[in-house]
């Protein structure tokens, strides 16, 4: 059997305390938004793209990276994680992780894009029981590394 491989860029927003999810309408699980990665697109250009499409937010990509003057080359927001997950038998996605802020909870996704979305709370995405345990695990760090003190 083949296994096809596709490259995901997945984005964890948290606003204050919470991470922002929706449910995806095919797999039924809460996920962060994202999506494939279009041919040419850097991966900063493909997290943007898909946070725009499906939530609206404006946006601030978490970078861990000191930005240093490359001088002749650009320095690109490093993802918070890459991460090979298993989506079919056949089929895995390579995903690129971003962490984001946003200043507001007022969400609006083009039409088309996902409609059952909500901002979960620490303790709410400890007891989600339809979400990827990667999920879980991302959205917590982001909560824990992003939040407002």
């Amino acid at each position: 059997m083949e296994i096809t491989k596709h490259f995901t860029i997945s984005t964890i927003i948290v606003c204050k305390e919470k991470a922002f999810l929706h449910l995806h309408k095919k797999m039924d699980k809460w996920l962060p938004v994202g999506g494939y990665i279009e041919r040419d697109e850097l991966l900063e250009e493909a997290a943007l793209r898909e946070i725009k499409e499906e939530s609206g937010l404006e946006i601030i990509l978490y970078n861990p990276d000191k930005q240093v003057d490359m001088a002749d080359a650009k320095q690109l927001i490093r993802t918070a994680h890459i991460l090979l997950e298993d989506i079919k038998q056949d089929h895995q996605h390579i995903d690129f992780v971003y962490y984001a802020t946003a200043n507001s909870f007022d969400v609006k996704p083009e039409d088309g894009e996902v409609t059952d979305l909500k901002w979960f709370e620490v303790d709410e995405i400890k007891k989600l029981a339809n979400v990827p345990k990667n999920v879980k695990i991302c959205a917590l760090e982001a909560i824990e590394l992003l939040k407002v003190k």
